[in-house]
């Protein structure tokens, strides 16, 4: 159905922030699949983001890379506790949180962060695939779970900015395999759906949050560019879908929301010392 470049109605969220998103902002998501929300958080929260992306030595040091088909590799950190740091804290800003309530229809908790580091040059594609390919893996009975990506850096074509398949979380879920060191979807229906769905190209700049569901087919390309693309991707499952069984990510785990101005409060002093990384190898 031919490509479209940026989300569709970006728009800023009310000030309310126990319902943060409008009646339409709900019903666009369940049409479409993803909502993108500019200015979901200033120059100043995002500078200390930017920084912390920057400067945490724990960040970096838990970061693991992950090749895509053609061997290029992107890397990321990710964690499944939000804590007391400032990612954590924005994980749990009601901003996010209170969003995520009113797209899953109910309480949520936090799922797993990670900080997503596409490198000039050389940062890897992610093949096409939905979250929920990986998550039904871990006892997850429903696709009840969504994610908030917020772009650190401006995200552009050039750089590999995510792309999606407008209206694809309606297909369900899709069978998954393995492509390089990723799991992507089965590539004869993304090619079918590809055929049929507008394919939108999320190019965002920074500050902006896009939601997504969790079945929602995405993808990104490799970056060619001088500029990086660095985002943090904070995912929720939702409280009545408590896996059934445990895994790598948590179990229902009660979420401690904090108002949005804890993130300024917080600031970047904080260190990420104590999170508890995923160590890729033993899956831990």
């Amino acid at each position: 159905m031919g490509e479209q470049t940026g989300p569709t109605m970006q728009t800023e969220l009310p000030a309310d922030n126990t319902h943060p998103l409008t009646a339409e902002q709900v019903e666009q998501f369940q049409l479409d699949g993803y909502l993108a929300v500019e200015n979901l958080f200033d120059a100043e929260e995002l500078g200390m983001m930017l920084q912390v992306a920057k400067e945490d030595r724990l960040l970096h040091e838990h970061a693991y890379g992950r090749k895509d088909s053609q061997g290029r590799e992107s890397r990321l950190s990710l964690w499944n506790h939000p804590g007391d740091d400032l990612f954590g804290i924005v994980s749990r800003s009601r901003r996010i949180v209170d969003a995520m309530e009113q797209l899953l229809g109910g309480e949520v908790y936090h799922y797993h962060s990670k900080l997503m580091l596409k490198e000039p040059l050389v940062g890897g594609a992610w093949e096409w695939h939905q979250d929920y390919g990986y998550w039904y893996q871990n006892g997850c009975l429903y696709p009840w779970m969504a994610s908030c990506l917020i772009a650190l850096d401006r995200a552009t074509r050039a750089n590999g900015c995510l792309q999606v398949l407008k209206g694809s979380h309606h297909m369900g879920r899709v069978e998954h395999g393995r492509f390089g060191d990723q799991t992507g979807a089965d590539p004869e229906r993304v090619r079918a759906a590809i055929e049929r769905l507008e394919h939108v190209y999320c190019e965002m700049a920074p500050g902006t949050g896009l939601f997504f569901h969790g079945n929602l087919l995405h993808a990104s390309d490799a970056n060619t560019s001088p500029d990086s693309r660095w985002s943090l991707i904070c995912c929720y499952n939702a409280a009545s879908n408590d896996p059934y069984k445990d895994s790598h990510h948590p179990r229902y785990t009660p979420l401690k929301k904090v108002p949005d101005s804890a993130i300024k409060q917080t600031g970047a002093a904080v260190s990420s010392a104590g999170k508890a990384f995923l160590d890729p190898v033993t899956n831990t």
